[in-house]
């Protein structure tokens, strides 16, 4: 049984589920369509003050941008982008393409095949999300997509110099200056200056998450994704001010981000919301951290760590982090997450900057049934059949045939009939002249 030492405020009815936003989405994507090019360079004016001759940039523009950056940010980049290709690449070779042969001359295999084509959602607006060129456009290129396109909007009318330098260094093919809805739909239906994609991944606003819910089905898309996550467990072992600080980073994302500890001691979930009082003030990103741990932060004491987990999973969190002294026993005890951080020497901040595996994670409880962004969601496994043995074919003939015609149908009963005739002399009871002439 939990106790509550802060709680959060009733959810309510926002971000995507909002029937304004639905809307307001539906209404653009059907202008884009109608308009192509035209409408997406006036949505572009209309909200990011952004309406070149071309959203396109240049390689010539491209080098520019990325000649006028630090070193200190091009070496910065480099090393986050080879922690994502090491792992992206180990996921890769995880995935065998596989054969095996079931009846004499009955081969059933596999094979992981590419989409042809992907664009890359980049984030811009007042958090530049350099991070995610890295966790989707690394991970396409790593499972062989051929074509990716990138997609990241100005910043108040700026180009943002360390994405673009991001996008072009994980490898994108095309990156287009351009970010919202209007980069979504251009992407998903295509028009005379962008071609259209088959998957597009990446995280965004409620505008940008609905536009993809719209849109799934017409495109593929990685995962829908809101406001993001955090949980701690932590047992009387941790340190509060680090579980404060843990906290925090992730309430600033957003004034709806949910900030969640779960622990054993009571003394210390007191201890953590006595530092969060003391450091909020001080953040300069206060005014999202502020609302958001306010309105949705919660802590909550329990007896003991095995009901600590068993608590967190009822929330499917997309990032949990342990905090205990054993932490990789939550390995065996927890089910439901996006992504688990154990022990103080990581952190969710890890996760999302540096570290290599991919910050794109499911939320909402959508950890139930789903994992993150990683090189499999760019990969269709797609089988193939052959049978070269007459016999074999013709003993399939026999069995489809009756197993056919047991749910009524009787065409594909016809095509094992044919066989188990040609190979093996039986009977075409249904066309026994026609049989004696074709056979």
């Amino acid at each position: 049984m939990s106790r509550t030492l802060k709680a959060a405020q009733p959810a309510g009815h926002t971000g995507s589920s909002s029937p304004a936003v639905r809307a307001t989405v539906e209404n653009i994507i059907d202008d884009i369509r109608n308009r192509g090019d035209e409408a997406v360079r006036e949505y572009s004016g209309k909200f990011d003050q952004w309406s070149p001759e071309s959203f396109r940039l240049s390689q010539e523009q491209i080098e520019g941008i990325i000649a006028g950056l630090p070193r200190q940010v091009i070496d910065d980049i480099t090393f986050v982008q080879n922690q994502v290709r090491r792992f992206a690449q180990a996921q890769r070779d995880s995935l065998a393409d596989i054969e095996i042969e079931t009846l004499p001359g009955v081969r059933l295999g596999h094979r992981h095949v590419p989409v042809s084509s992907a664009g890359a959602y980049i984030p811009g607006g007042r958090y530049p999300l350099t991070a995610s060129a890295h966790m989707t456009i690394i991970t396409a290129k790593v499972a062989g997509v051929p074509r990716v396109a990138a997609c990241t909007p100005p910043i108040r009318g700026e180009i943002p110099a360390a994405t673009i330098a991001a996008a072009y260094m994980a490898g994108a093919d095309e990156i287009y200056l351009l970010g919202g809805v209007q980069a979504v739909a251009a992407l998903a239906v295509g028009t005379d200056d962008i071609a259209k994609v088959n998957l597009i991944a990446g995280p965004g606003n409620a505008f940008v998450a609905e536009a993809k819910r719209q849109l799934f089905g017409e495109v593929g898309i990685d995962l829908f994704a809101g406001p993001t996550e955090i949980l701690i467990v932590a047992d009387e072992y941790a340190d509060p001010f680090v579980v404060a600080v843990d906290l925090l980073s992730q309430a600033e994302h957003g004034p709806d981000s949910p900030a969640v500890l779960i622990t054993t001691s009571e003394e210390l979930g007191q201890q953590v919301i006595t530092h969060i009082n003391r450091i909020l003030p001080g953040m300069p990103t206060r005014d999202f951290a502020g609302p958001a741990w306010e309105n949705h932060g919660q802590v909550l004491v329990v007896d003991s760590l095995d009901e600590a987990y068993a608590l967190a999973d009822t929330y499917a969190s997309e990032h949990v982090q342990i905090l205990t002294r054993e932490p990789r026993e939550a390995l065996e005890k927890m089910h439901e997450y996006g992504a688990l951080f154990l022990g103080e020497g990581t952190c969710v901040s890890y996760g999302d900057k540096v570290i290599g595996t991919n910050h794109v994670l499911p939320t909402k409880g959508a950890a139930r049934y789903t994992g993150g962004l990683w090189v499999g969601k760019y990969l269709k496994t797609v089988t193939y059949q052959e049978v070269s043995n007459k016999d074999s074919s013709a003993l399939l003939g026999e069995i489809c045939g009756r197993a056919s015609r047991v749910e009524s149908f009787e065409g594909h009963a016809r095509s094992g009939d044919v066989r188990a005739a040609k190979y093996a002399g039986a009977d075409l009871a249904w066309a026994p002249q026609l049989a004696a002439e074709q056979l």
